[in-house]
C-alpha cells in the first residue's frame, strides 16, 4: 500500500516534472485538523496544528517508522515537519486562460487549483454557495466578464439544478483526447473489474490478464454506523463524469460533495466507483459503501469501462456495462 500512495503523488495530473517531481506540489488538509510532527510517526513530537484547507508545500515523501500502519507514506513539508498522507490531498495551482465560446450544451471541466468558491452571482461579494476542490468535475454552461475584468464561468449544479459562478481561471475545460476510451478494441465481454475487500484493491483485467491495479476504500465503520460494500456480481450500467452527492446530516457522518468525479454506479441503491477528494487514505475501509478511488485512478477506470459517455453528455444509462466482481 505504501508503494501505491507514493506512486499516486509522483504522477502529476497534467505534466511530468522529470527534473523535480515535487515542483509546485502542494497538499491540502482534508480533515478538520491534523498535526504536523517532527518525524514521520504519530509517536513523534507535534510541531504544528493545521486546519482544514490549509495549503502546504510538499517537498518529499518518506516511509514512516510505524511498521504496523496500513499506509506508511508521509509527506515532508520542507524543514517544518511531516504530515500523514491519508489526510492530505495532493494538489497544484494551475491557472487557465478562459474559454470565451461555450456551446449551449455546456462543457465538462475540472478544478485546477486547490479550491475555489462557487458564488450565486459573478461577484466575489455575493453569497458563496459552496467550495469546489481540486480535480472535482463540473459542467460549465456559459461565460461572463464582470465590470472589473474578472472572467467567470457559470456552473450548473446537477443535484439542485441551480446555476453558480466561479472564476474561470480556476477551471480547466476538458478535451476529447483526454477522455478517449482506453483499449476500445477489447470487447466489453473480455474486460472485468475485481474488487478485493480484504486487500482493499481494485484490479482491471483484459482477457483474464491484469492491466491496472489501485488501492481503494470501501464501506467502513463510521461514527454513526457500519457501512458495507456488497459482495457479488454487478455491471457498470450507469456512468456520470460528475455528480453532486449529498445525504444525511453532515455533523453525523452525512456528506455534501459537489463535483464528485468519474462516477460509475453498479447498484440501484447508489453504490459506485468514483473519484475521492475528501481523503487520501486508500487501502482501508472508510466509505459509506461506495468504492473510493483517487481521482486519477477513477478517471482511468471510467475511460476503460463501458458504456462510453460522450464528452457532451452528462450520463450514459443502460442495461449493459463492464462486469464487476466484488469478493472478500
Amino acid at each position: 500500500m505504501s508503494g501505491f500512495g507514493l506512486a499516486g503523488l509522483l504522477v502529476p495530473p497534467l505534466n511530468f516534472y522529470f527534473d523535480d517531481p515535487f515542483a509546485a506540489q502542494q497538499g491540502r488538509v482534508t480533515t478538520r485538523t491534523v498535526w504536523m510532527f517532527d518525524r514521520p510517526s504519530v509517536k513523534a513530537a507535534q510541531v504544528r496544528l493545521c486546519q482544514r484547507d490549509t495549503l502546504l508545500n510538499i517537498t518529499n515523501t518518506t516511509i514512516s517508522y510505524d511498521e504496523d500502519a496500513h499506509n506508511r507514506v508521509w509527506y515532508e513539508v520542507g524543514s517544518e515537519g511531516y504530515l500523514y498522507s491519508g489526510n492530505i490531498q495532493p494538489v497544484r495551482t494551475i491557472l487557465n486562460a478562459p474559454q470565451m465560446d461555450i456551446p449551449k450544451e455546456g462543457l465538462l471541466a475540472e478544478i485546477s487549483v486547490p479550491y475555489t468558491d462557487a458564488y450565486e452571482a459573478a461577484d466575489k461579494t455575493s453569497k458563496a454557495a459552496y467550495r469546489m476542490y481540486y480535480e472535482t468535475t463540473h459542467w460549465v454552461k456559459s461565460v461572463t466578464t464582470a465590470q472589473d475584468g474578472q472572467v467567470w464561468y457559470q456552473v450548473r449544479d446537477d443535484k439542485w439544478d441551480k446555476l453558480y459562478y466561479a472564476r474561470a481561471e480556476h477551471i480547466r475545460i476538458m478535451t476529447e483526447d483526454e477522455l478517449a476510451p482506453i483499449t476500445p478494441e477489447i470487447p466489453s465481454r473480455d474486460k472485468k473489474i475485481v474488487v478485493r475487500l480484504e486487500e482493499q484493491i481494485v484490479i482491471a483485467y483484459e482477457n483474464n490478464s491484469p492491466v491496472f491495479v489501485t488501492p481503494v476504500s470501501t464501506g467502513g465503520v463510521l461514527r454513526v454506523g457500519t457501512y458495507t460494500t456488497p459482495k457479488g456480481s454487478f455491471i457498470t450500467y450507469y456512468k456520470r463524469p460528475s455528480r453532486h452527492m449529498a445525504a444525511g446530516d453532515i455533523a453525523a457522518s452525512g456528506f455534501d460533495l459537489p463535483g464528485v468525479p468519474w462516477v460509475q454506479y453498479i447498484t440501484k441503491g447508489g453504490i459506485s466507483f468514483h473519484g475521492t477528494f475528501w481523503h487520501n487514505d486508500f487501502g482501508r475501509p472508510r466509505s459509506h459503501g461506495c468504492i473510493n478511488l483517487s481521482p486519477q485512478a477513477a478517471k482511468w477506470l471510467y475511460r476503460w469501462t463501458s458504456p462510453q459517455v460522450s464528452l457532451k453528455k452528462e450520463f450514459a444509462y443502460g442495461y449493459s456495462g463492464t462486469h464487476v466482481e466484488i469478493v472478500v
